[in-house]
């Protein structure tokens, strides 16, 4: 099998880019550190095409070696032919393979099996050859085997119709035709066990649609819905079309012997073998597409949520609402250190609103606190309420932040966080993550699950082990994109560094704390069990501000300093002149510089961008979240109002819009463009600051309807 030629054709890249990641791959290189530099090799993919290409070849060598397997087993029975072999190479799929192989599989006792072994098989091969003159009770009669269980001519006709229904059923190419004929023109039903009963899965009561047509959302809706015993679902094809097709296959000639006895097998082998195993595939297929889209849109959002911008240089005030537990706050300094906490009860049952502003503003005062992030969860709203009269009040600088605190309990009562914070109380944890989410949402957020990130659908229902190596994926790609301060980073994010596993991010926390800070790159090398491969791997990632060598501070790897160093002095520059020459990539012919330099024009171009502006973090370009200074209630929106919001999450079918009242809104994908939109992703992100208008509002029901038209 030509893998590389095939992922050339699937993915649109040249066949020498495929064989290039492919080796760099094997050779045991990770992802980002293939993308971002070895560039030169495979062309400038990047790391999306990259991780699609590393799926594919995974999938593919799995089915080559299934390929093997099946004709190996297949050889050793002694049935393999050179017609077999080749539609076997040929195959692309698993289930084509599949197919292939199942009149070889050794299988349990079957109708057919069992009709064998009492010697029926040659009244069944006379059968399907049509050949037959004499009346087919009179050739039966001739199988007749009292010690064998066949009684009449009627027993050995119907084994023999057994065996022939699963010749038919075990068929390649009919078991194809149908499983094309059903994806194309087929339909899911759905129906519920109980209609009377109210349930969130009442769209789902009398619902029909063609398979081809099946959103994910709605395929994941069904699944559950079916799981918890709410829903009866079926799918159904054009049955007499197949019968039809089926006949026409195995009647060459018009036999009034055997074409009757033909007919039946045709339709026994549909109803009883062929059609249990579609529907069964096809609705893993629509599981599959669907979950596969949920966890393309689930990643897509978490790389968004990871990549916020960060709000540097301020001290936070965290505060974790609750009604009979208190609020939890914390102040937490520039750099992310906890320099005060306490415990507030402004809610009820307990009311002690004075005191808490008392409190409030006592820890604003001493610590110059500028911005107040508060998280979204219980008792969200009369915080804010609260917050914003104390904002009134002072008459200072000052600003809140409402945030996503979905995974913050489970981080704070977890060991990661006893760990790292051992001082404090649970609540304390919770109160200084919500702080530090504003400062550095990466760094806090790839201490969770990304599960638990709260931008998913149906993520409890999907393939878990895909779903994790997918977002693992995400968080490796977010994290390497921004690169990481050595010095100050923690053993979860380091984890997340090209190269570094859990043990080595430990060790290199642990040299930090007992040997100081690192002063260069090359230190790193000093860490237990890091090698020359893991260095290489991490040390384009990691920064050094401040260090001796300023290049240490950069995304330029340590393999290609001699190479700056060139450019620097071709450029008439010194080290002290990184960063001060903006616009220097701009004024050059990189592809004529390259070539007198006899180095890569695409390294070349990354070098030259970050003797622009080194350690350029990416997240800077991205939409800063909204300081609020005044609370807006559900019952203040009005139809036609506009406002502006944060998107919070991205669904198959809208978004879901903050904006402002702790009960986000819904632009459903219809509203999000005048023009028709495919999938709201290609319209929205989260993070993004978008304005709105108001189109409904259910307040019993807590929905807000938006939309993005016409504003």
């Amino acid at each position: 099998m030509d893998i590389a030629g095939i992922i050339k054709e699937e993915l649109k890249i040249r066949k020498e880019q495929a064989e290039a990641v492919i080796k760099l791959i094997d050779e045991g290189n990770t992802i980002p550190f293939i993308a971002r530099y070895r560039k030169e090799a495979h062309g400038g993919l990047d790391d999306e095409q990259i991780r699609t290409l590393a799926e594919r070849l995974s999938y593919l060598r799995n089915l080559q070696e299934k390929k093997e397997q099946v004709i190996s087993s297949i050889t050793e029975q002694g049935k393999m032919t050179e017609e077999l072999k080749k539609q076997i190479d040929e195959a692309m799929t698993q289930a084509a393979v599949e197919d292939l192989y199942l009149p070889y599989r050794l299988k349990r006792r079957t109708r057919a099996t069992i009709a064998k072994e009492k010697g029926l098989e040659p009244l069944a091969n006379l059968i399907a050859l049509q050949m037959l003159k004499t009346p087919l009770e009179e050739e039966a009669k001739k199988y007749i085997d009292t010690e064998k269980g066949v009684e009449t001519a009627q027993d050995a006709i119907a084994g023999a119709s057994d065996i022939l229904a699963e010749s038919i059923s075990e068929t390649a190419e009919y078991r194809d035709y149908i499983r094309k004929l059903t994806r194309e023109k087929g339909t899911l039903h759905t129906a519920g066990k109980n209609p009377e009963e109210k349930t969130v899965y009442e769209t789902y009561y009398d619902y029909s649609t063609p398979i081809s047509r099946m959103p994910g959302h709605a395929v994941l809706a069904v699944n559950r819905g079916e799981k918890e015993k709410a829903l009866t679902v079926s799918v159904d094809t054009d049955r007499e079309k197949i019968i039809t097709y089926l006949n026409k296959k195995l009647i060459v000639r018009d036999n009034p012997v055997t074409t009757p006895v033909l007919k039946a097998a045709a339709e026994d082998a549909f109803d009883r073998l062929i059609w249990p195993s579609i529907e069964r595939e096809i609705r893993n297929e629509l599981t599959e597409m669907a979950e596969e889209g949920a966890i393309r849109v689930f990643g897509k959002n978490l790389a968004q949520l990871l990549m916020q911008p960060p709000i540097h240089g301020q001290t936070v005030l965290g505060w974790d609402p609750g009604y009979r537990n208190g609020c939890k706050l914390a102040v937490v300094d520039p750099t992310g250190k906890i320099l005060d906490t306490a415990l507030v009860f402004p809610t009820a049952p307990f009311l002690k609103v004075e005191e808490t502003k008392k409190t409030v503003k006592r820890l604003i005062e001493k610590h110059n606190v500028t911005l107040i992030s508060l998280g979204n969860g219980t008792a969200s709203r009369e915080s804010e309420q609260m917050i914003v009269e104390i904002i009134k009040e002072m008459h200072r600088e000052l600003a809140y932040v409402i945030v996503n605190e979905a995974g913050a309990s489970v981080y704070s009562a977890s060991k990661l966080a006893s760990e790292e914070l051992p001082q404090y109380n649970v609540g304390e944890r919770s109160a200084a993550s919500m702080a530090r989410r504003l400062q550095d949402p990466l760094a806090e957020l790839v201490k969770i699950d990304p599960k638990s990130s709260g931008v998913g659908q149906y993520q409890h229902d999907m393939n878990q082990k895909k779903l994790d190596e997918t977002l693992a994926g995400v968080v490796e790609d977010c994290v390497n994109k921004v690169g990481v301060d050595v010095n100050t980073a923690s053993a979860p994010l380091l984890t997340h560094v090209s190269g570094i596993n859990k043990t080595l991010a430990k060790n290199i926390v642990s040299y930090r704390e007992e040997n100081g800070a690192f002063h260069a790159r090359k230190d790193l090398l000093k860490v237990p069990k890091l090698g020359p491969k893991a260095f290489e791997q991490c040390a384009g990632f990691m920064r050094i501000p401040g260090a001796r060598n300023p290049l240490d501070a950069t995304a330029v790897h340590p393999e290609s300093y001699e190479l700056a160093e060139r450019v620097l002095d071709r450029l008439h520059l010194s080290r002290e002149d990184i960063g001060k020459n903006i616009g220097i990539a701009k004024k050059l012919d990189v592809k004529k510089m390259a070539k007198e330099l006899d180095c890569g024009d695409m390294t070349l171009a990354d070098i030259l961008a970050e003797l622009d502006r080194p350690g350029r973090d990416p997240r800077e370009e991205m939409q800063k979240p909204i300081l609020r200074s005044d609370v807006l209630e559900l019952e203040d929106l009005k139809a036609g109002m506009i406002l502006k919001g944060t998107v919070r999450n991205v669904i198959d079918f809208g978004a879901f819009v903050d904006i402002g009242v702790h009960q986000d809104g819904l632009v459903h994908i219809s509203q999000l463009s005048d023009k028709r939109v495919k999938h709201p992703l290609d319209v929205v992100s989260v993070g993004d600051v978008v304005e709105v208008k108001v189109l409904s509002v259910d307040a019993e029901r807590k929905r807000i309807g938006l939309t993005m038209k016409g504003i």
